[in-house]
């Protein structure tokens, strides 16, 4: 293109030079004259115009040339101020990040055959588990058991505990609760019959003993026991089973409610996050999940055990919670896909 430009340059010269001589001829000539002239004076023009830009012309230090090399901090200054004001502010990015569904890209390009979707799957994965094991098995694990144990000291208990009793109460999922601890109870009570039946035998008096009537008496409280058990199990409408029914109410609204109860439920929490046996739980929590993590990443199939998706479950419909629907619905078409009520298309 330089070339190009060089050579209509001399051309123009050589026909304004040439039409100059003889321009006498024809008045026509004049007009050829004139328009190689303005096409030389434009052509010099202008490469006097873009070469002042970046050097001085002819190696000449002439004024207001090379302008970018002598301006170049405070023009990209200009333009970083430019585009930080116009481009980079924080609704422009808002907008551009929310209309980018990362998730839902990635799990197309990974469900596409024709990208190699075995070798990508297979690629990425051992690329998470070779970072992850090049992590600091300790420090990485000190971060996630510490930020657990953050969570759960700024988690105040009491209210969610006592939301999550009253929703169960209301909806009647306490009910298996209750009548579970029954049974349990009975069970319990069997299986210490013997126990029952010496600690009686041993408080009662002389009498009884020679009368034999501790034995009976040991047999009347359990089958007492046992008898008002199972009509507590039978019967809905049961006095203990009311009892015990308002007093998980009760507990429901003091959990949220009463400081005092609050106060208790808080101190509990701390004491038991202060225990050393909640620190080696975490510890052994932390090595089950790194080492399942692993196994998963590297065994994506295997982490099912060989069977099939039959479920995915979104807790909301933020990209980055189900934009990979898509690929697990095309890898497992039977797996039945469940989304929170009213957040349907």
């Amino acid at each position: 293109m330089r070339l190009v430009a060089t050579f209509l340059l001399l051309a123009m010269a050589v026909v304004y030079a040439v039409t100059r001589q003889y321009e006498g001829l024809h008045p026509a000539v004049g007009f050829v004259r004139a328009f190689a002239e303005a096409a030389m004076v434009g052509g010099l023009a202008d490469w006097f115009a873009v070469t002042a830009l970046f050097r001085h012309p002819l190696g000449l230090p002439i004024p207001h040339t090379a302008i970018i090399p002598e301006n170049k901090d405070r023009i990209a200054d200009t333009m970083a101020a430019f585009l930080q004001s116009n481009f980079l502010t924080a609704p422009v990015v808002a907008r551009r990040m929310g209309a980018v569904n990362a998730a839902a890209a990635m799990g197309a390009f990974l469900s596409d055959p024709r990208t190699g979707e075995s070798r990508l799957r297979d690629g990425a994965a051992g690329l998470v588990a070779d970072v992850l094991e090049s992590l600091d098995p300790e420090e990485l694990g000190g971060l996630a058991k510490g930020a657990l144990r953050g969570q759960l000291e700024k988690l105040e208990l009491s209210p969610l505990l006592g939301q999550l009793l009253g929703a169960a109460i209301a909806d009647g999922r306490h009910m298996p609760v209750i009548e579970s601890l029954i049974r349990k109870t009975a069970e319990t009570l069997e299986a210490n019959e013997a126990l029952i039946q010496e600690t009686i035998h041993e408080r009662a008096n002389a009498i009884l003993r020679w009368t034999g009537l501790d034995e009976k008496l040991a047999n009347s409280i359990l089958d007492g026991l046992y008898k008002l058990l199972a009509e507590t199990l039978v019967v809905p409408d049961h006095p203990l089973r009311r009892k015990i029914e308002d007093g998980l109410q009760t507990l429901a609204h003091d959990l949220v409610h009463d400081p005092a109860t609050r106060a208790k439920v808080e101190a509990l929490k701390r004491e038991v996050l202060a225990n050393p046996a909640f620190a080696r739980w975490l510890d052994a929590l932390w090595e089950r999940g790194r080492t399942r993590l692993l196994h998963t990443v590297r065994n994506p199939q295997g982490a099912l055990g060989g069977r099939a998706l039959d479920r995915i479950l979104n807790t909301h419909l933020h990209s980055d919670h189900c934009g990979g629907n898509a690929a697990l619905q095309q890898a497992w078409p039977g797996a039945e896909t469940a989304i929170p009520p009213g957040q349907a298309a």
